[in-house]
């Protein structure tokens, strides 16, 4: 099944910086620690050779899905994007019909999503209600609160 994802040129980058970590620095340390544990003897009463071994499980899951993740992404050209309509990495301003909150958020791929940063999911219930929108239209959103409403005020890049 392909599970295409799009990303900017750094959201990328920064991926293939953690896996090159995961495998050039965290997948040794967790060698040498099985190694170690290993040397203390009777492995079947060796709480640290078992969390040793866990911990290596949770690594080679962990890297197989981000090297999943890599092989199905996708750089976006941000001069082919369209600017009448929302799309992944547009910046978009909108307003909050129940409490007139004015908000700006850049869409990304769910990996680059950071609220602190005002970067949301595509994926979210937010970006998924504005994706495809144009100035003017009116987003429904469904969140674990109720219906919201969100007026498009403005699209950038």
């Amino acid at each position: 099944m392909s599970n295409i994802t799009y990303y900017t040129e750094e959201g990328l980058q920064r991926l293939k910086e953690e896996l090159h970590n995961m495998k050039s620095v965290q997948r040794p340390a967790i060698s040498q620690q099985i190694a170690d544990a290993r040397d203390k003897g009777d492995l079947s009463e060796n709480a640290e050779y078992d969390a040793a071994k866990e911990a290596q499980g949770l690594l080679e899951a962990k890297i197989n899905k981000l090297e999943n993740v890599i092989a199905n992404a996708r750089v976006i050209d941000e001069s082919q994007i369209d600017n009448s309509k929302v799309f992944i990495l547009s910046r978009v301003k909108i307003k909050n019909l129940k409490n007139n909150a004015i908000m700006e958020y850049t869409l990304v791929a769910e990996n680059e999503a950071n609220l602190a940063l005002k970067k949301i999911s595509v994926d979210s219930p937010i970006g998924k209600g504005l994706l495809g929108k144009v100035v003017g239209d009116i987003a429904e959103v469904q969140i674990p609160a109720g219906l919201v409403k969100f007026e498009v005020l403005e699209i950038n890049r």
